[in-house]
């Protein structure tokens, strides 16, 4: 018998580790490395890292290297040499965007290009899916084992954690029950939480639909300022409530209420993409500038708690031709595609036109 993690539950713990500023440690065969997020790191643990020694990098992913002009040799992320003045103030400049217009040159950036950058590439996976800036402070370690247990820091092995790193964590349902709803009194919402102790996610029925021929079906990602505040700024609360009321409509439906704020980012980041499209940038190059890709979300979660509910053909509520490609990639048959074009005003034009332009989608 062990009471000890397992690897999805050390993974757990390693994301809220970085979330308070913590260090991991990393390890893969011979190799290791220290890590923290660079967005919650401090003075002091920068000074107890310069005290480990040389070797220090910065890890950022092409998308924030392209912004800052630097080489990323490893193709998907750069490792940027930690200069021996480097203060915290620089750490946080070449990490968060915020004040690129006030201060462009950051360099001069010298990246790495000998050596393989597997431990930076899972740090970075690691401080995405813990909603964080994308950027990580890597020191190699000669004993990683020896270091963790010493410091008392969570030891996550590389070989164990990649294939949970790259595939979406099983789901399970926690609990459903009656919700009687403006748009329909026969609603029933479902709980699922994932195994690896990431956001639940919802699923809200709308009448009895039929497990035996095509549903109507939204796939909705959670929108704070959209949903709950009424936000200008994008079209995701009337989107939402349009679908509901369709599907109240023709009395039967299930819209999926998937936690991935921001297009998957946060709202944390979101919120920073706001301030940068403040300064003139489209959402997609704010995105870029955060060190992100256009879209972080994955929709494979909707089409398992679709498979989980019984259903195999749906009717999908969408202007997003990825979303019909997750969905028949994992399984679900979508016989139509219905339009939602709702939400369109003064604030938010120029943003559904990059959607349009740059994502693809159907405006």
């Amino acid at each position: 018998m062990s009471l000890a993690p397992d690897i999805t539950e050390i993974l757990a713990r390693a994301r809220a580790d970085l979330r308070m500023g913590v260090p991991i440690v990393l390890k893969d065969g011979d190799s290791a490395a220290l890590a923290l997020a660079a967005e919650t790191l401090d003075a002091q643990r920068l000074a107890d890292i310069r005290a480990l020694g040389n070797g220090t990098v910065l890890t950022i992913t092409a998308r924030r290297a392209e912004t800052l002009k630097a080489r990323a040799y490893d193709g998907d992320l750069a490792r940027i040499t930690l200069p021996p003045d480097a203060t915290l103030a620089w750490v946080l400049g070449v990490a968060d965007p915020a004040d690129d217009l006030k201060t462009p040159m950051k360099g001069p950036l010298i990246s790495e290009r000998d050596g393989v950058a597997d431990l930076h590439r899972i740090a970075l996976r690691l401080t995405k899916t813990a909603r964080l800036l994308p950027a990580a402070l890597m020191v190699p370690l000669t004993d990683g084992a020896v270091f963790s247990t010493s410091h008392g820091l969570t030891l996550v092995d590389a070989t164990q954690a990649r294939p949970l790193l790259e595939t979406t964590s099983p789901l399970n349902p926690v609990v459903s029950a009656r919700l009687p709803l403006e748009v329909s009194e026969a609603g029933r919402l479902h709980v699922f939480r994932p195994e690896d102790g990431g956001e639940e996610h919802y699923a809200i029925e709308i009448g009895k639909p039929a497990r035996d021929k095509p549903v109507l079906a939204r796939l909705h990602s959670a929108c704070f300022t959209g949903d709950l505040m009424g936000s200008l700024k994008c079209d995701c609360g009337p989107q939402l409530r349009g679908a509901l009321t369709q599907m109240g409509a023709e009395g039967a439906g299930v819209l999926l209420y998937l936690n991935q704020e921001g297009r998957g980012i946060g709202l944390a980041n979101k919120m920073r993409a706001y301030s940068l499209q403040d300064q003139g940038f489209d959402t997609v190059d704010a995105n870029h500038r955060l060190g992100f890709e256009d879209d972080e979300r994955d929709f494979r979660i909707g089409a398992h708690i679709l498979t989980k509910m019984g259903f195999s053909d749906v009717r999908l509520l969408t202007n997003n031709p990825s979303k019909i490609a997750m969905m028949e990639a994992n399984g679900i048959t979508v016989t139509d595609r219905v339009p939602l074009q709702v939400g369109e005003n003064a604030h938010n034009r120029a943003y559904l036109a990059t959607k349009a332009k740059k994502s693809g989608h159907l405006l």
